[in-house]
């Protein structure tokens, strides 16, 4: 990845002697000290992982079994959740947005940091005040009257406008201005990045209570397939047909099964919380929606953005991008801060001892000025303040390469997962047909007498381990896939809302 250009010949020289002469040619050359800004270039890599994918592995008449086909530098919808083809999910996600409170945190903190560059603009202008003051004051009568009137006791009225206007000589204020604008951009892809995590969160979260709420449903099968055991062996204890022994047995196995439903009911309740909380509302207000996986529909065509482009996409990498020019712009103002600075100045008023006599011929005055400011020594603060903000491009700049890289890391995980998790769908989708047919010629097998209770109980719980894995390959399947849209930068350029420059 190429590093980030640093300039070092900054387009004035930040090191004018004499002052005087300094002064002039920034006046005449109105240039801004330090760097100025580019932005790094695209990595050149040409994909994410070492062997390229071009679709799936395919499980027929499965749950999350198609096979998904992966586009090469396709487009990203805005509204790729809609995919699934899901109304429950789909008004959830229409109701996080609008009412999530870390998405609206977000969007005023961007209002926060574009005012406070807006405000800054404002140093460009001349600063213009008005000024009235009424004084009655009594004067010593050892001293000569103040006023031509000879009195000592007397009123005075004035009215003044002041002006100033600091001229940007160095691209002090300009870099300033820049640093926030850059700052702003910081603000405007974190709200991205807060938009980005929470329809891709809502999502994954909808696909886990789905999934939980599958386990919970096959374990009360389990449990009431192991009470129906049971009542038929203690029957035949009963009758002298059976051991205590199975009997014994039979109870164990069912305590079992009930022991793994509390954790399941914890975990879909916690579940259902989150969402309600991604949604803005109070856990005891949780959506009652059925997310069964069964509803869902696995998006087969899948788009994988080009390498050359993700940096453009992801909103992390381009809020690194922009702290990279906060840096840049920090540099400039940290050296402008040691070169000369000139205030302008004017005013003009009246001062009379009436009201009525304000601005009548003799009671006006006026007043021009220039004043030049240049630091000769600050027990060298300047000179390590700019060191510092040197230090913080470079900080900076390793940082974009890390998000660069840990974006890259991302796509190249989500890719890796999604083959194989069509594997593990695959696999575990034979096991569950081939534990639920063992469990049938045992059950038939036990009722002619052909098979003992252990053997029983050991196929039920193979079928109830190879459901769950079953259930929970398919989960993985749909949350790797909204995974992938989020780590390819989840399409929000194409909201207006979202892609517009404020």
């Amino acid at each position: 990845m190429p590093k980030p250009a640093f300039p070092h010949n900054a387009p004035c020289k930040s090191r004018v002697r004499p002052l005087f002469a300094g002064t002039i040619l920034g006046l005449l050359a109105g240039c801004a000290v330090g760097p100025n800004f580019k932005r790094p270039a695209a990595p050149e890599v040409s994909d994410y992982v070492p062997a390229p994918l071009s679709a799936t592995t395919s499980t027929p008449n499965t749950v999350a079994g198609e096979s998904q086909r992966f586009a090469g530098g396709a487009d990203i919808a805005s509204d790729w959740w809609t995919l699934f083809h899901s109304a429950p999910l789909n008004e959830l996600i229409d109701r996080s947005l609008s009412s999530n409170h870390d998405l609206k945190a977000a969007r005023a903190a961007l209002t926060v940091a574009r005012e406070n560059m807006l405000a800054q603009r404002g140093a460009y202008y001349p600063s213009v005040s008005a000024n009235f003051d009424a004084t009655r004051q009594m004067q010593s009568e050892q001293i000569s009257p103040a006023l031509n009137s000879n009195t000592f006791l007397y009123n005075l009225f004035t009215p003044q406008v002041s002006v100033s206007y600091v001229p940007d000589v160095f691209g002090l204020n300009r870099r300033t201005v820049e640093s926030l604008a850059a700052q702003e951009q910081e603000a405007r892809f974190q709200m991205i990045a807060t938009y980005t995590t929470l329809t891709s969160n809502v999502v994954v979260t909808a696909i886990q209570v789905g999934a939980a709420q599958m386990q919970i449903d096959a374990t009360h099968e389990l449990i009431d397939s192991a009470e129906k055991t049971l009542k038929i062996l203690r029957y035949q204890l009963d009758k002298g047909y059976a051991g205590g022994l199975d009997v014994a047995a039979v109870e164990a196995q069912l305590a079992q099964f009930a022991a793994t439903l509390p954790p399941l009911i914890k975990q879909e309740a916690q579940l259902r919380d989150q969402l309600a909380v991604l949604a803005g509302r109070f856990p005891s207000q949780a959506p009652a929606v059925n997310f069964d996986l069964a509803t869902l529909q696995l998006p087969q065509d899948l788009p994988v953005s080009l390498p050359s482009t993700l940096v453009s996409q992801r909103p992390d990498v381009l809020q690194a991008e922009a702290n990279l020019h906060d840096a840049s712009a920090k540099i400039g103002i940290a050296i402008a801060n040691r070169l000369p600075n000139i205030v302008l100045t004017a005013n003009a008023g009246s001062s009379a001892p009436q009201m009525s006599q304000l601005f009548t011929s003799g009671t006006g005055f006026w007043g021009i000025g220039a004043s030049l400011t240049a630091p000769l020594f600050q027990g060298g603060m300047l000179l390590h303040q700019e060191r510092a903000a040197k230090a913080a491009y470079e900080q900076a700049a390793e940082q974009y390469r890390s998000t660069v890289l840990t974006a890259f890391q991302n796509v190249a995980d989500t890719l890796t997962a999604l083959e194989q998790d069509a594997e593990a769908v695959k696999a575990a989708a034979k096991a569950a047909d081939s534990a639920k047919v063992t469990l049938d010629l045992t059950q038939r097998q036990w009722q002619s007498g052909y098979a003992g209770y252990l053997a029983l109980l050991s196929a039920q719980q193979a079928y109830q381990q190879s459901r769950i894995s079953l259930i929970q390959a398919q989960a993985n399947r749909f949350a790797d896939t909204a995974a992938l849209f989020q780590a390819l930068g989840g399409g929000w350029w194409h909201r207006t809302e979202l892609a517009k420059q404020p």
